[in-house]
Order: C-alpha cells, then sequence, then structure tokens
C-alpha cells in the first residue's frame, strides 16, 4: 500500500452514519482518507495516537454568517477550535455578493450583520468566490445567495413585492450567481427587507435555482404566533419550485408558543416525507439578531450583543440600560440603534425535542462580528457533544455526530464529506467524548471549547493543541461540486 501522509492509530470511529463507534486506524493520503481498519502494516509519514478519543468526520455547520469572517479572519478559530471543518454561508436572505451598496453607507438591516459600513463588497458571485480561491480560509465554504442581498441590488422600494421588471433584474442576478457557482438561495422573510416579497416572488426565484441543481433554506416569515402558517408556505414554495427547502434555525418563540413545537414537527414531518424537507437547530433558548425596537415582544431577556451609537452597551441588559436612562425598553433599543441583541425567548423543552428529532441538523447561526456575540458562535457544536449528549442524554454520542456530519453532508449534496470512510475527504477531528465541553458563556462569550484534540481539512492539520497551526487548506465548493436532494417525480 502507498505510504500515507498522516495515520491516526487506534481511535474510536464515529463514521457519521450513526452506527455504534469501531477502534480503528485511519490513514490519509493527499487530502483523502486512504483507508480504514487495521493498519499496524501502513506506512505514513507521521503518526498521530487516538487512544482513548473519537474521531468523527469534521462537522459541517449548516447555519452560519461566516461570509466576510472567513475572508477577514481566515483562521476562523471560532469555528475550528469546535471541529467544524465547513460552514455554509449566505442564510437568512443575506450574502456579500452581488451587494451594491455605497462604500460609505451601512446596508439596511440584518445585512449591516455580515457588511458593515466600509466593509469589502462583491458586485459578482465569482468575484466573492475568486477571493475565496485567492486567500483560502482553513475550512470549506459552502455559499449560498441571499434573496434580500438581490432585493437590495435590484428594488428602490423594498416595502413591497418586486415588479415584472425587479423581478427579471432579480432573476438575471441569480442566474449568474449560480452559473458562477452559488450553491444555494436564502431567504430572510421574516426581516424588513424582505418582509413585503408575496410567496410567489419567492417560488419566481427558487425555481431558477432548483433548475440549476441548487437548495433553498428560509428564514420563515414568522417562528412564533404563525409558525404553521410559515412552514405551510415554506412546504409550498419548495413544492412550487420543486427545489429542496432548508427551515433555518426551527424554533417556537414567545411564551405563549412554548411547547408547540408537538405541533411544528408535526408539521414538518407531514411535508418531509412527501418533499425534500430539512431543518436545522442550535443548542439553546436565546437566539441573536438585530435590534430592532419595533420587534422586542416576547423576548423575557435581552443582552446588547452591539452597538454602533453605544458601544460601550455591548454585553449589556436592554432592561436595566433603559432603567438607567429612565427610557422604556423601545425607545432604548432606537437610541442604541444600529445595534445587535441575544433574545431570550424559547423553551428548554422545545429547544430539546427540537434538537432530538431525527431530521434536525446542527448548525450554531453565531454573528462573528458581534463584539459580545453569542455564545453560540464559539460553542454550538461541542454543546450538543458535551451537554446533550453526554450529561442530559438526550441522544446517544453516535447520533450527535451523525446530526452534525453524515445527515448535513446528504441534505446538502457535500459528496464524499461528513464520513470517515476510503475516499472520503479528510476532514476529521479528534475529542475526547470524556471532556468535551463547550466553554463560551454569556458573560465570557469567545472562549474555546475543551476537548477538541485535534481538527483537520482536506488533509492537513488546521487546530491541534488547543491553538491554530496557520494551515489553509479549505476550498469554496461550487454548486457543480454538489448533488443535493432530488424532487420526487411529479405527479
Amino acid at each position: 500500500m502507498e505510504k500515507a501522509d498522516i495515520k491516526i492509530e487506534g481511535a474510536l470511529v464515529c463514521d457519521g452514519t450513526g452506527a455504534p463507534l469501531f477502534k480503528a486506524d485511519v490513514a490519509i493520503l493527499d487530502d483523502r482518507i486512504q483507508a480504514v481498519g487495521d493498519l499496524s502494516a501502513q506506512p505514513a509519514g507521521s503518526v498521530v495516537s487516538g487512544e482513548g478519543l473519537v474521531l468523527a468526520p469534521g462537522f459541517i455547520d449548516v447555519h452560519t454568517h461566516d461570509d466576510r469572517a472567513v475572508l477577514a479572519d481566515p483562521a476562523h478559530a471560532c469555528k475550528v477550535s469546535q471541529g467544524v471543518t465547513t460552514v455554509v454561508t449566505g442564510n437568512c436572505g443575506i450574502s456579500l455578493a452581488p451587494l451594491k451598496v455605497s462604500a460609505d453607507k451601512r446596508p439596511a438591516p440584518p445585512l449591516d450583520l455580515i457588511a458593515p459600513t466600509g466593509a469589502q463588497l462583491f458586485d459578482g458571485f465569482g468575484d466573492y468566490l475568486d477571493a475565496l480561491d485567492d486567500a483560502p480560509p482553513a475550512l470549506n465554504v459552502l455559499p449560498q445567495i441571499g434573496h434580500s442581498t438581490l432585493r437590495l441590488a435590484a428594488m428602490e422600494d423594498l416595502q413591497r413585492g418586486a415588479s415584472d421588471k425587479e423581478l427579471s433584474a432579480m432573476l438575471s442576478l441569480l442566474e449568474d450567481s449560480l452559473a458562477a457557482g452559488a450553491a444555494g438561495f436564502s431567504t430572510g422573510l421574516f426581516y424588513r427587507p424582505a418582509e413585503h416579497a408575496p410567496t410567489e416572488e419567492v417560488i419566481a426565484l427558487v425555481k431558477a435555482v432548483g433548475a440549476a441543481g441548487g437548495f433553498h433554506s428560509t428564514h420563515m416569515r414568522d417562528e412564533g404566533n404563525f409558525v404553521i402558517d410559515s412552514i405551510d408556505e415554506t412546504a409550498r414554495i419548495g413544492h412550487d419550485a420543486r427545489t429542496p427547502v432548508v427551515i433555518s434555525h426551527h424554533k417556537c418563540t414567545g411564551a405563549e408558543n412554548h411547547g408547540r413545537s408537538v405541533e411544528s414537527l408535526a408539521r414538518i414531518d407531514h411535508y418531509r416525507f412527501q418533499q425534500p424537507m430539512a431543518l436545522d437547530a442550535y443548542p439553546y433558548e436565546a437566539g441573536s439578531t438585530v435590534l430592532d425596537s419595533a420587534r422586542l415582544e416576547g423576548a423575557r431577556k435581552i443582552l446588547v450583543s452591539w452597538s454602533e451609537a453605544r458601544p460601550d452597551c455591548a454585553g449589556r441588559d436592554l432592561d436595566e440600560l433603559a432603567a438607567e436612562f429612565g427610557m422604556s425598553r423601545q425607545d432604548t433599543a432606537k437610541m442604541l440603534s444600529p445595534a445587535g441583541g441575544i433574545f431570550f425567548q424559547m423553551d428548554e423543552e422545545d429547544v430539546r425535542r427540537i434538537l432530538a428529532h431525527p431530521a434536525t441538523m446542527i448548525g450554531s447561526d453565531g454573528l462573528p462580528h458581534d463584539a459580545r456575540p453569542h455564545p453560540r458562535l464559539w460553542g454550538t457544536f461541542p454543546r450538543v457533544l458535551g451537554h446533550y449528549a453526554r450529561d442530559v442524554g438526550l441522544f446517544p454520542l453516535e447520533e450527535a455526530v451523525r446530526k452534525m456530519t453524515g445527515l448535513s453532508a446528504a441534505r446538502f449534496g457535500l459528496t464524499d464529506r461528513g464520513a470517515v470512510r476510503p475516499g472520503a475527504f479528510a476532514d476529521l477531528v479528534l475529542f475526547n467524548a470524556d471532556s468535551i465541553i463547550d466553554s463560551a458563556t454569556y458573560e465570557n462569550p469567545m472562549e474555546p471549547a475543551e476537548g477538541i484534540e485535534m481538527v483537520m481539512v482536506n488533509g492537513r492539520i488546521v487546530w491541534r493543541d488547543g491553538a491554530s497551526t496557520d494551515a489553509r487548506p479549505g476550498r469554496a465548493i461550487r454548486l457543480k461540486d454538489i448533488k443535493p436532494q432530488t424532487m420526487p417525480d411529479a405527479a
């Protein structure tokens, strides 16, 4: 057998399928797994001991806002330190390309979460992918184009549906982006730039995505009182456009909706057995997004994650600030804006029920440019493994890993990723199942997790001994590189 570059000896292999752990050696040659099994006679350039450790496929973060961060901070320690080897970007309808905004202006929220004033923007999606090729990050990037980004490029007035001319302009930009390599199309119908977009506008755009072989993800129009209606709309879009759909960060928000995950998951199940429909979630009771003074209801607590007007307020409780300023919660939010917040608005039982659902993938939804980010940015994947799988016993370790790897790879068409088997890309994470845990908290949100021993991307070690190795083997994964779920034959 040809000499391996690296051999990992004696690890407990969790292969990403949900199958039981098994002890084996794993040999890596170039960017692929060469062999798995008893490789005691296999020569290798270097040997890594896996004794007492679990070797799994690298984790796939299916919901990120890392579009700019992978260029601004290519080491991307916030994700690599968790064992993440691939990020899906361009979520919630926002992407860096083709974003047309004056360099001296801040784009409309939530686009400013990834593109504040002065940020590098890209007129064409091909330009963005070229930038990733020219300066590769430590991990792989699967990029989507955002609906709100298209609306901003094609429309002057976002408070209505697109005209035929404007829709044609969006379709042209979308088709150009897909041809350049955008793998999917996301919507953020909850947010102001897209809240007035009718379902038919979205269907027209998603049809082009499906025809090109891509996928559609959505921050649905509502995750509270009208969550079921939003699931129905999402299913209709996927069905009529004949395109696989992913419900992003599924949740039931507001105290009046706590417990409704029983109903919402049943509704998703109704549709997903008829058409390709998937969902992801993060393992926390709080979400994080723009601080909109008109959308503060339903949150029992709000922390300020950043504020352009008052940077010193980052990390503070909004109600405490309101009391100090002698203002209402709404007026305080207006005073702080543009700003972001962390919203405590979910119920732990719903979080657990959604995480445990067999179709749920794991996505962090972290915001890497926030001054005081939600701890999910640094802690999501170790929290699932350490807290929910090991300590709570919500599901076995093998199932937790499947939700982060094999399931995600299948839903997003990531060929030869998300698995430990010969021929697969050598995206791997070696971790201690007894000690892995998230360290990031709301008070100290940027603490690396414990228990991650080594992370490998495309056959090169990017994280070891608690630090980045400065290797940058990540790749932009284009539409031509994926094979997403197919739609059933039309009746």
